[in-house]
């Protein structure tokens, strides 16, 4: 099974109005400190994963094109002393298209990332304001082509299903995003999540123009469509890549593998099969820090997970994806397929599919995929040995 390393930089310029990921504002980061206790963290993870193959690093955060590049070039080398790395590493930084961060992108280059994920949002200014994001479109427009002539490969990241957006303002945008010429897009539609200010002004009634469910469906298909028509169909719920061209990283998320978390608020997933442990970072970053740094030596603290946890987990994740979940893998768990009452029912249903070795969503089960999940999750069939 794959292996991963995740790296989370908890920091931001500003707080993004949608966004509820753990990411902090601040007026000073204290480098070294912060490149000493990432490399520390990265040593400790690998006492108890040191057999695992390295094949993709993931920068994420918070914004971590606002990192020293000297601290990418730490973690990067540091994973790659203590773990065996894949020849075809993929190194991966999430990067907002502001002036600041492109232009340390030929350092982060020169630091190992390969890989870029673009934070676009929108190609509207008056939505990007809507969205509280600090670049424009002219700024993406600039940072898209410094990165496609910095790095091998290239994501942006767009929501859609924004407030007063139509159908056509969204099927503009996606293919003038389609027209940059990317090798992936991750296309999410606009939640609203709870702790955020757009759940506040939701809450106040003062978040108007949303679109309804039929629009939002429509977006989704029309989404779907474009994508496939461009040659870069859906590989994952929100994600769409030319062949050969997915990331690496969030499939081992999807697909069961392993991977370390460093960071606050990081999480990780180590073991495989029905004997995996979770580990879940301090959130706030101060107080991760000092962790960090008083912390004895000794093993990364876990969590067992059960094996009702995993085959949830497998579940919640491998359906997300267009390949959906090997029947072996959910085998190798411990599920009957054969005696699942809820699958039988989806399939009969029209919202799964049991086809060449594989449970997946069909197209009508993945605009319902919460639901579809829910259903098979609450009665898991144990074989009995």
């Amino acid at each position: 099974m794959a292996f991963g390393l995740y790296v989370h930089w908890p920091f931001c310029e500003s707080k993004c109005p949608y966004c509820d990921f753990n990411s902090h504002v601040v007026d000073r980061v204290d480098t070294d400190a912060w490149t000493v206790a990432l490399v520390s963290e990265i040593q400790r993870v690998a006492t108890t994963t040191s057999e695992e193959i390295l094949q993709t690093i993931f920068f994420g955060g918070g914004t971590p094109s606002l990192m020293a590049p000297k601290t990418v070039a730490a973690v990067i080398a540091a994973a790659t002393s203590v773990w065996r790395t894949a020849n075809d590493l993929e190194i991966t930084m999430e990067a907002n298209p502001g002036s600041v961060e492109a232009g340390r992108f030929t350092a982060y280059r020169s630091a190992g990332v390969n890989r870029v994920s673009l934070g676009v949002q929108s190609l509207d200014d008056r939505h990007l304001r809507f969205l509280g994001r600090k670049h424009s479109v002219q700024d993406a427009t600039r940072a898209i082509d410094i990165a496609q002539r910095t790095f091998s490969r290239v994501n942006l990241d767009l929501i859609y299903a924004r407030q007063h957006q139509t159908l056509t303002d969204w099927q503009n945008e996606l293919t003038q995003a389609i027209r940059f010429g990317t090798d992936h897009l991750s296309l999410y539609q606009l939640t609203i999540e709870d702790g955020t200010v757009f759940a506040r002004r939701a809450s106040a009634g003062i978040l108007p123009g949303l679109p309804d469910e039929d629009l939002a469906v429509d977006m989704f298909e029309l989404t779907q469509s474009l994508c496939s028509d461009a040659g870069m169909p859906a590989y994952e719920v929100s994600n769409h890549a030319r062949p050969g061209q997915e990331s690496r990283h969030n499939l081992i998320y999807w697909t069961g593998g392993a991977y370390g978390g460093v960071g606050p608020g990081a999480h990780g997933r180590l073991g495989h099969g029905l004997h995996r442990q979770a580990t879940e970072a301090l959130r706030l970053p101060s107080a991760w820090l000092e962790s960090v740094q008083t912390r004895q030596s000794g093993e990364l603290p876990v969590v067992v997970l059960s094996p009702d946890d995993i085959r949830d987990e497998a579940l919640l994740m491998g359906l997300r994806i267009s390949d959906g979940v090997p029947l072996d893998r959910l085998a190798a768990l411990g599920i009957d397929v054969d005696h699942w009452p809820a699958l039988h029912d989806l399939r009969s249903e029209g919202y799964l599919l049991l086809q060449d070795g594989y449970l997946r969503t069909t197209k009508r089960g993945r605009m319902l995929l919460n639901q579809v999940i829910s259903r098979l999750s609450d009665a898991i069939p144990i074989r009995q040995s």
